[in-house]
């Protein structure tokens, strides 16, 4: 157990540098399938950047980071699986659970625009990248409350945070629309 905080820290890091790249990754996808509206040129300057930016991104921080805050979990739940038999920890494995589909989502979008197919728009990635915030908001509160009734409200007001969220995208875009 003398090592037990370290794993720790090294799973909270790994957590952390994984969600970055999570928040990073559609960011990134945003960019290149607007750079698709500019010219020809400028079109394909800008592609072929944001395929090197999201490839760097994908494949040295974000894919290393789920597999090292997975395995530092796993760890961790090895030398506590008292863990295993608490509600909350079935709800945060449930959690990461969407995330890991998130994150497949996500690598299923970079493969589509490494090849140059655009399947979605602007407007929906930036829908799709409050995803992995609802989901992270989400565990926070879980793994810090660890309350049954507690985490539920928590979990209810990252609904509302998500409600809010799509309605300030539909408002950006009204406004952005406008200045057009």
């Amino acid at each position: 157990m003398e090592y037990y905080n370290y794993i720790k820290s090294l799973h909270l890091i790994f957590v952390i540098t994984w969600f970055a790249g999570l928040f990073y990754i559609p960011r990134l996808f945003i960019y290149h399938i607007e750079a698709q509206d500019k010219d020809s040129t400028e079109r394909e300057i800008l592609s072929n950047q944001f395929k090197i930016m999201t490839k760097r991104l994908w494949f040295i921080i974000t894919w290393p980071s789920a597999i090292l805050a997975t395995l530092f979990a796993i760890i961790l739940l090895i030398l506590q699986p008292v863990w295993l038999q608490q509600d909350w920890m079935h709800v945060k494995l449930a959690f990461v659970l969407l995330l890991f589909v998130y994150h497949f989502k996500c690598h299923q979008i970079f493969r589509q625009l490494q090849r140059n197919v655009f399947k979605w728009s602007s407007n929906q990635m930036r829908l799709f990248n409050e995803g992995s915030t609802l989901i992270l908001f989400s565990v926070v509160f879980l793994v810090i409350l660890k309350n049954s009734l507690n985490w539920i409200f928590g979990v209810a007001g990252i609904f509302v945070l998500g409600i809010l969220l799509m309605l300030g995208i539909k408002i950006y875009k009204r406004i952005r629309n406008k200045g057009k």
